[in-house]
């Protein structure tokens, strides 16, 4: 069965980094557009970046647009977020997913749903 499972988050102070994986199995995702988000409580869920099956487009939020970088190595079924410069309001449990379709209003649409979602990792910046 195909499963995606994020690890890398943790405790870390503002300013400090962090780099999240997203380790995909029971399947190869190399023809998936692979994309990270989260949802801190109380809060619905946000996207922050996507990167497409051909690894030449990517998107970011604004909100994370300059400290975030998406990136995915396709010989390891991996994607993973770098996160640089984090605030304690990017406090939140982050979540991977993967999906056959390509397109901002697709990512970026809190309604959207995707074929696969990660059961996510805490990320906790404290001040």
């Amino acid at each position: 069965q195909a499963q995606l499972v994020e690890s890398g988050g943790g405790l870390v102070q503002a300013g400090g980094s962090l780099r999240l994986s997203c380790a995909a199995s029971g399947r190869t995702f190399n023809s998936y557009a692979m994309g990270w988000f989260r949802q801190a409580p109380g809060k619905e869920r946000e996207f922050l970046a996507a990167i497409d099956w051909t690894d030449l487009s990517k998107y970011y939020a604004d909100s994370v647009n300059g400290r975030f970088t998406i990136s995915r190595d396709d010989a390891k079924n991996t994607v993973y977020l770098q996160m640089n410069s984090l605030k304690p309001e990017d406090t939140a449990v982050y979540f991977c997913a993967a999906d056959r379709v390509w397109g901002w209003q697709h990512w970026i649409d809190p309604t959207s749903t995707y074929y696969y979602w990660g059961q996510g990792t805490q990320v906790t910046v404290s001040s």
